[in-house]
């Protein structure tokens, strides 16, 4: 095996990406303080094709040098809005009928594994402050919880880590909807 050169990955020009079929998932980051998360966050969206990211609170916002050190300029091919809190991203999304899970540990939630994104609905993923986590009256306004699976002592995952695993349960879930090639 030998490792592929960059030319040979047919990459998506930042045109072509915003051209391209979307999965059907926003990715809603609620007072998440670390930039480096945030840059991450983009990163993976991009790799995947998430629709959109909303960014909350006193979630940072591009451009920045710190979201830009770990997106590597992702920021600018991922399509994202500012929101002054989740509650009012999420009333948003509601109304233009996405379906709304916060990825927090709480009484009733589903783990991860059991749940299935149904074919032609829309999405959102709420993810909370590094801290503490998704705010109640956002999950008051979810659809459901969504967790992880965590076997260890610390029964918490960085929010960038969570969001990958979170985005690719949505995109095995979706694969055979979403062309991996732009129109």
């Amino acid at each position: 095996m030998k490792k592929l050169r960059t030319i040979e990955m047919q990459r998506l020009t930042v045109d072509e990406f915003k051209r391209a079929e979307k999965l059907p998932l926003v990715v809603v980051l609620d007072d998440v303080r670390s930039m480096h998360n945030v840059g991450s966050v983009f990163r993976t969206s991009d790799a995947f094709r998430v629709e959109k990211v909303c960014l909350c609170g006193i979630t940072s916002t591009p451009p920045s040098a710190e979201i830009h050190k770990t997106a590597l300029g992702a920021e600018d091919s991922v399509t994202w809005q500012y929101f002054c809190s989740a509650k009012e991203a999420c009333c948003a999304l509601k109304e233009a009928g996405y379906e709304l899970y916060a990825v927090e540990q709480a009484h009733g939630s589903t783990p991860l594994q059991e749940f299935r994104p149904v074919a032609g609905k829309k999405y959102a993923v709420i993810l909370g402050n590094e801290v503490k986590g998704v705010h109640q009256e956002v999950i008051d306004l979810s659809d459901g919880c969504l967790e992880i699976p965590q076997f260890g002592t610390k029964h918490s995952l960085n929010v960038s880590v969570a969001a990958g695993i979170i985005i690719w349960h949505f995109v095995t879930c979706h694969i055979k909807h979403l062309p991996m090639c732009a129109d």
